[in-house]
């Protein structure tokens, strides 16, 4: 078994020197769900004490080094304990991700990170976006985490991570409440352009709602399209990345977006939703990974 691992961490760090050498032809971008990989209330008595059983962290790991995305932006993570825990077990199936960065809001347990093998040149925590709803004024829950990754000497691009309100009951009105963060993700996005005019950007994360819906439009933008929906799907055709179990419903909650210079990027043979049976084990959404090309 150890010659296995060694033999993972060999073909690791070839990745990462290849990549960090200007030889990079092509990259991975994976967005995934880690469904509570922190500390929650799974025994039911009252106390959010209860870590995420080990049999779903390796399924989680395993997923995640099926597919061995170079970069990898994950929803609902607990603080940075938990981050490093995400590390270990990545690392235990030949996976190590040289730079990481995580927006923490507080102590809530739905936080966001973003990893990768190559590195992270730039880092912005978008945590004062604002909207308001009737007399109340309310703060984008999770934020938008932003990062600059250099994939070679010549390739960058902005990669924003973002997980918008679910689809818990909430008297304010939980799909207006996750149109106004959509609107707002929109409105982080044309700042990053207009500032970086011929940048490469993508969104990646859970949006919570159906890609007809009113706060998909505002994602990718209603009067002037901004991003567009690259749709990876699985062999058969499946694009799906969420299974509500209580109503044994299939819908797609996460994304990737790419803006017009990036569209051109993606490679869509090499880009699918991760179809493994680990994935009912590890969490309710299915991971999604789009490679791009440097040339």
């Amino acid at each position: 078994m150890w010659l296995t691992e060694l033999k993972n961490l060999l073909i690791s760090s070839l990745i990462v020197a290849l990549s960090a050498s200007g030889y990079a032809r092509e990259f991975s971008v994976m967005t995934y769900n880690l469904h509570q990989f922190a500390l929650a209330d799974r025994d039911h008595d009252g106390r959010e004490d209860d870590a995420k059983p080990d049999h779903e962290c390796r399924a989680l790991a395993r997923v995640i080094a099926s597919a061995r995305p170079d970069v990898l932006a994950v929803q609902e993570i607990g603080g940075s304990s938990f981050l490093n825990a995400l590390q270990a077990w990545l690392k235990t199936e030949g996976v190590n991700y040289a730079h990481v960065e995580m927006l923490q809001r507080g102590n809530r347990k739905n936080n966001l990170a973003v990893l990768s093998m190559f590195p992270i040149i730039g880092t912005t925590h978008h945590t004062n976006e604002w909207y308001t709803i009737g007399q109340a004024r309310l703060a984008v829950a999770r934020g938008f985490l932003e990062t600059e990754i250099q994939v070679t000497e010549n390739y960058s691009f902005h990669l924003i991570n973002a997980h918008l309100k679910s689809k818990v009951y909430n008297r304010l009105g939980q799909t207006e409440m996750r149109r106004n963060e959509a609107r707002l993700l929109n409105k982080t996005v044309r700042g990053i352009l207009k500032e970086n005019p011929g940048c490469k950007l993508i969104v990646a994360g859970d949006m919570n709602d159906n890609p007809n819906s009113a706060a998909i439009r505002e994602v990718t933008g209603k009067s002037r399209k901004n991003l567009f929906d690259l749709r990876p799907a699985e062999a058969g055709g499946d694009a799906w990345t969420y299974y509500e179990a209580s109503a044994e419903l299939h819908t797609r909650f996460d994304y990737i977006f790419s803006n017009a210079e990036m569209l051109g990027d993606a490679i869509p043979e090499k880009s699918t939703v991760i179809r493994n049976p680990l994935t009912y084990e590890a969490s309710d959404h299915r991971p999604i990974l789009v490679t791009f090309k440097t040339d």
